[in-house]
């Protein structure tokens, strides 16, 4: 028993040693203050007005689509005998 926890010990020390630490560089950064701001420049010109379009012009309207063809026309009744079928009355 003494020696597995000396043993374990051993391993966590060479474990833990083995690690890659990263090294922090500390490197001083220069900071550049600026003067005091200049005067004000004078004020420019205003801009010439851009002329108004002009409206474009409207499309043609489209051609009317052609007639369908009229349909076949059905065939006339026939004859025969009209079956009613009478629901049977259900049990009590």
């Amino acid at each position: 028993m003494k020696f597995s926890i000396l043993f374990s010990a051993l391993l966590a020390a060479l474990a833990l040693s083995a690690c890659d630490r990263p090294t922090v560089v500390n490197t001083p950064a220069v900071v550049t203050v600026p003067g005091p701001a200049g005067a004000t420049g004078a004020t420019g010109a205003t801009g010439a007005t851009g002329a108004q379009a002009e409206k474009g012009a409207t499309g043609d309207t489209g051609a009317t689509g052609s007639t369908g063809n009229t349909g076949a026309k059905g065939e006339p009744g026939k004859g025969g005998s009209t079956v009613v079928i009478v629901p049977a009355e259900p049990a009590r």
